[in-house]
């Protein structure tokens, strides 16, 4: 595998995810939670982000992804393999849920959005960090 391209290949793709979510306002916590308000002042106006993501992406995947045998810079796709719903997956999906609910952010539009300065998205992004080494040395704990 080639480590230089494989990185070059990332940071770009990071930095066009980045600018994507703050472009499009998925990095904004408030543009979530009126998204996330179907009962209240619901703003619809992400399902387009969504939309344009899904049209983009769908022509590339059975033109460019789908044929490979491999990726472009690893030996192999690298898929998750386990087909059970186990309480791991679904206590996680529902914290995570639940925190993009109540927050209006999720870990990639909080990276995204730690340029912009905002305070909140900080504070977000700390504890973020401190539940991931919290969680991480619980479940070595149980290993």
């Amino acid at each position: 595998m080639n480590t230089f391209l494989f990185r070059l290949t990332s940071l770009v793709t990071g930095l066009l995810f980045g600018l994507g979510m703050v472009i499009s306002g998925m990095a904004d916590p408030t543009k979530v939670i009126g998204f996330l308000d179907v009962a209240g002042a619901w703003d619809p106006s992400l399902m387009f982000v969504m939309g344009g993501a899904l049209l983009v992406f769908m022509p590339a995947y059975f033109i460019v992804i789908k044929p490979k045998s491999k990726p472009l810079n690893a030996s192999s796709f690298s898929l998750a393999n386990n087909p059970h719903l186990d309480s791991r997956l679904i206590s996680g999906a529902v914290i995570f849920g639940l925190g993009w609910g109540l927050a209006g952010i999720c870990p990639g539009p909080a990276v995204s959005s730690l340029a912009l300065g905002n305070r909140d998205v900080w504070v977000f992004f700390v504890a973020m960090l401190m539940g991931l080494f919290v969680m991480g040395q619980w479940l070595k704990t149980r290993s």
